[in-house]
């Protein structure tokens, strides 16, 4: 199907690249379905809305970026999910984009966790983890502390 997309312009989506979330993400309950693309030659993707074209959230891999972060989901998210095995699963942080990009925040405490065998996500917000909503994704060098 074709879909208009905040980033991509007008593109050709499968229905087998859309994930289903059941819930919606917080702030966004109605949005169900997003599809997820690669943003050229960047480490970043875009969580696009199938229905929303403005709806896109840029997201990236925490782990490549956060050595030591961690995610330990519960129950409830295994199972909303239906996550059998640890391979289908796919973790992905919200950024919030600023200008100048060394100011840019990643929300390590409510990451996107996709299942992607059954094509399933949800915002799985981590109560209690020590994490924030606003990490900074590049930690400023000595030089601009001191500034």
């Amino acid at each position: 199907m074709n879909r208009q997309t905040k980033f991509h312009g007008e593109i050709e989506i499968a229905q087998e690249n859309i994930y289903t979330f059941e819930s919606g993400i917080p702030g966004f309950l109605e949005e169900k379905q997003f599809c997820l693309l690669t943003l050229d030659d960047t480490p970043f993707f875009v969580l696009q809305s199938i229905e929303t074209k403005e709806l896109a959230f840029i997201v990236t891999n925490p782990f490549e970026v956060f050595h030591d972060y961690e995610v330990k989901l519960t129950d409830e998210v295994l199972s909303s999910l239906n996550i059998e095995t640890e391979l289908e699963v796919i973790t992905f942080v919200i950024l919030t984009i600023q200008d100048p990009f060394n100011e840019t925040t990643a929300n390590l405490q409510a990451p996107i966790i996709l299942n992607s065998s059954k094509k399933t996500g949800k915002q799985f917000i981590m109560n209690g983890s020590g994490y924030m909503t606003k990490h900074l994704l590049i930690e400023p060098s000595v030089e601009q502390e001191e500034k």
